[in-house]
């Protein structure tokens, strides 16, 4: 997956017209209000970014929402990780983000079929992933490029995630965290029952990758691509979609790869 991280600034002078969007905490409240009365406020078609308040969900959500808009999004965090936001602080904003850096991703777009034959769309930036709905578990073959890499895994489910999402469910999962520029996508199981030593595999971003759930009506499964979830899916094809891009702005200094890179050596 192509992810250019930049250092070069986005504005040469500071921004004037901002729309600002906070989670609905108290703290992420307030701070928006604050920030509201010093800087003011304009919707998004009027804005040249948009300053995000909250946790890395809710920057997701963020996301989402302004992709048809082509506006970069700045964050602090309000939330509890904040792997994708700045820190928040009592420094002039309007300067953070004229020095701030942008970091472009490229989403991920799944595919979904329903045991009813439905066709279900949606587009992930964190990752696209297939899980159990019972207390079975999931039997899923596993096909890139049209061909079948693994006949039958046996799971509770199997994630495809986007590098700057591979430090999220994926890492959790123990998948690769993989740097932004690596033009890589982590394909990592979910408590993988057999075969029981496959810890997954690293992909190239042009990839197409396709799940089919085998015993689908006994072994039902949902697929999730970040905020959509489709249940009963009986296919899941996904694929990164180059026509869409989301630009997220970051202090010098505190960028999304810098944190990749430290996220290794933490404990």
């Amino acid at each position: 997956m192509s992810l250019p991280h930049s250092s070069k600034m986005l504005f040469r002078e500071a921004p004037q017209k901002i729309a600002f969007v906070a989670a609905p905490t108290e703290v992420a409240q307030r701070s928006k209000q604050k920030l509201i009365e010093r800087y003011g406020d304009v919707p998004f078609k009027e804005a040249q970014l948009v300053v995000c308040l909250g946790g890395d969900g809710f920057l997701l959500e963020t996301l989402h929402k302004v992709l048809p808009y082509n506006l970069p999004t700045y964050g602090l965090n309000c939330g509890s990780v904040g792997f994708l936001l700045n820190p928040v602080s009592d420094a002039d904003l309007l300067k953070r983000l004229t020095h701030a850096q942008p970091t472009t991703l490229h989403p991920l777009r799944m595919q979904a079929v329903d045991q009813e034959g439905k066709m279900h769309e949606g587009i992930a930036f964190n990752d696209v992933f297939v899980f159990r709905q019972t207390r079975q578990a999931a039997k899923i073959r596993i096909e890139v490029d049209e061909r079948v890499r693994l006949p039958e895994l046996i799971c509770d489910g199997v994630i495809v995630a986007t590098p700057a999402g591979s430090t999220a469910y994926n890492l959790s999962a123990h998948g690769p965290i993989v740097p932004l520029t690596a033009d890589l996508l982590p394909l990592t199981p979910i408590s993988a029952f057999r075969p029981r030593r496959w810890r997954g595999a690293l992909l190239p971003s042009s990839a197409i990758v396709r799940f089919t759930l085998l015993e689908s009506e006994k072994r039902p499964a949902a697929a999730v691509a970040d905020f959509l979830e489709v249940r009963n899916v009986s296919e899941v094809t996904i694929q990164e979609d180059r026509s869409q891009q989301a630009t997220i702005l970051f202090d010098p200094d505190h960028g999304l790869s810098e944190r990749i890179i430290a996220e290794q050596f933490e404990g």
